[in-house]
């Protein structure tokens, strides 16, 4: 302390040149600092979940076919229904189920596509569910 005795009393300068950093700014000079840009990102995506995709039984296979030719048949009707299907991801293996209720308004069997009558287009081969109660009043013999 005995070193600092002649200036520990005296007022802090104020530049007359500068003008005194805002203290906002000031703190943010001592803000922690990502040296890896993306590495919290990158973490994250690893740490995300996807489903597997499950394949189809044979039995299953074939209540979707005749599902299908069940919506053929009413088409001109644009049925309702809803349809659960798998979406892959686009970063790594695997991806996630979604559910869909709309208004089916074509079935294109050259790309094996259902097409709504929003637009939606969702591709057959996704498919593992199909329902609503035109398909259930059909299949079932509701």
């Amino acid at each position: 302390m005995k070193d600092y005795e002649k200036i520990i009393n005296l007022p802090h300068h104020v530049s007359q040149k500068h003008p005194q950093m805002p203290v906002a700014d000031r703190a943010a000079q001592f803000a922690s600092f990502a040296a890896l840009k993306g590495y919290e990102a990158a973490v994250e995506e690893v740490a995300r979940i996807t489903d597997g995709r499950v394949d189809l039984d044979e039995d299953k296979r074939a209540e979707l076919d005749v599902k299908l030719g069940i919506l053929r048949g009413i088409l001109q009707d644009g049925p309702q229904i809803t349809v659960v299907f798998f979406i892959p991801d686009e970063n790594k293996s695997g991806g996630r189920y979604a559910r869909f209720t709309g208004n089916l308004s074509k079935i294109n069997s050259y790309s094996r596509e259902l097409v709504f009558s929003d637009g939606k287009i969702i591709s057959a081969d996704a498919v593992c569910e199909l329902g609503g109660d035109a398909i259930d009043k059909l299949y079932h013999g509701v």
